[in-house]
């Protein structure tokens, strides 16, 4: 049986579905969602992960996924999952990696469908000129994600 909580996160409330099979989608809610009470105790390894990377302490996730998609959309978001923290590619780059040059807005459209926010790093996707392009969470979310895993980190002065 599937199950679904929300919890807080620097960039809004977070929404978790998934069940024994693995976590199904991650997304961020810009609604104002009560996060939950009490967290499914198939939720709590990746509440847990998602927070320690939020606080800087997790590069890495390693939770049981289980997305739903199609096969060319699965490829693409397994693909994403090559791209290293801290580090971008471009859509142009990824449909090369892909084997897929000429499908490169079918390569972005997918990576724009990905169920499994943060986890599935599509915010490291970027233009060819180092733009952020778009970005289904709201391009904020993408330049702070980026931001926050940039090994040159910004100093404030005041």
């Amino acid at each position: 049986m599937e199950e679904t909580c929300y919890i807080n996160s620097p960039l809004g409330i977070t929404k978790i579905v998934g069940d024994q099979d693995g976590i199904a989608s991650v997304s961020v809610l810009n609604s104002s969602e009560k996060p939950s009470d009490i967290i499914p105790e198939v939720l709590e390894d990746c509440v847990l992960q998602l927070n320690e990377y939020f606080e800087g302490k997790r590069k890495q996730f390693s939770l049981k996924l289980n997305p739903k998609g199609t096969a060319f959309q699965e490829r693409v978001w397994n693909a994403l999952l090559s791209i290293s923290y801290g580090k971008t590619t471009s859509y142009l780059q990824l449909s090369k990696q892909l084997g897929v040059v000429k499908a490169i807005r079918a390569v972005a459209n997918a990576n724009g469908k990905n169920p499994l926010w943060v986890i599935v790093p599509c915010h490291r996707v970027i233009g060819s000129d180092g733009s952020l392009t778009g970005y289904a969470g709201g391009l904020h979310r993408k330049k702070w994600l980026l931001e926050h895993e940039s090994p040159y980190k910004q100093l404030r002065l005041f």
